[in-house]
């Protein structure tokens, strides 16, 4: 076989690698935006009486939820290729997936924060307030802290940075995701 063989093969190989890997990321990051938005209006209208700190752990866990694609994305690519994936590969499917989450759930937010409820921000500093005065600090702790949640409040209170935080959130944990199962997944073709 000459090597003009060979290098064609192996181009045409990693072709069809590449478009099964990009229909893997648009189906399974797809698949995260859908169930983002599933859960985001089932909070919006089951959550609305429910405390900020249950909010936030909720939060947290429909981001977990909507981030589990990423494995089965991962693992249906494995299967594409004959039960044999590097990590590299899993980890550029996870991280791509987790691109397409990150980038839903900071629309969402901005979405959320912009149109839906702009008051957000000031009710959120309102609690952090409650929270602490209701706090065992001393009195000048309790000014001290009050004024930082108020400045915080200022420079960080738009839709914009809230869109950027929960994007640079969702990505994080999606990476993290994306390491663990590309690691667990990880099978080198046998020679």
């Amino acid at each position: 076989m000459s090597t003009i063989s060979v290098l064609t093969a192996t181009f045409g190989l990693e072709i069809l690698k590449l478009f099964d890997m990009k229909t893997t990321i648009k189906k399974y990051g797809i698949s995260t935006l859908i169930i983002a938005l599933i859960l985001f209006f089932l909070a919006l209208y089951f959550g609305q009486n429910l405390s900020f700190k249950t909010q936030e752990v909720l939060g947290y866990v429909t981001i977990i939820v909507c981030l589990i694609p990423i494995y089965f994305g991962i693992k249906h690519h494995k299967a594409t290729q004959n039960g044999n994936i590097s990590f590299k590969d899993g980890f550029i499917i996870g991280i791509l997936i987790a691109l397409c989450a990150a980038i839903g759930f900071a629309i969402i937010d901005y979405i959320y924060v912009a149109y839906v409820n702009p008051e957000f921000p000031q009710q959120y500093l309102a609690y952090q307030i409650d929270a602490i005065n209701a706090s065992d600090l001393n009195s000048a702790e309790k000014f001290q802290k009050i004024n930082e949640a108020t400045e915080m409040a200022k420079d960080y209170g738009t839709p914009t940075f809230g869109a950027i935080l929960m994007f640079a959130i969702v990505f994080i944990l999606g990476m993290i995701i994306s390491i663990i199962s590309a690691l667990t997944l990880q099978r080198k073709a046998s020679s």
